[in-house]
């Protein structure tokens, strides 16, 4: 098991983290959000992620900063401010 403070709000927040058969299990206590990987490093980023998810910190669009750190050329994002089209028609 190991603690962690969250940035933000100062919250000590605690996580669960163990091992089944090959893989990590990570778990958020306070949020109940868990998320596996091929290794504890993996496991832990993926709950990064998932937490923040789960907290509204994702699903922004991203800068052009962040566009060319993924090797995108923010000139040839497409889509623009348009909205993305709807996947479940």
């Amino acid at each position: 098991m190991a603690r962690s403070t969250r940035d933000g709000d100062g919250h000590d927040g605690e996580i669960r983290l163990w091992q089944e058969d090959d893989w990590w299990v990570a778990t958020d206590v306070e949020t109940g959000v868990t998320t596996q990987g091929e290794s504890r490093t993996a496991a832990l980023e993926n709950l990064d992620d998932a937490v923040a998810l789960h907290d509204g910190e994702r699903g922004r669009a991203p800068t052009d900063e962040e566009l060319r750190a993924a090797g995108i050329d923010p000139a040839d994002n497409t889509t623009g401010e348009r909205e993305p089209p709807d996947v479940l028609d």
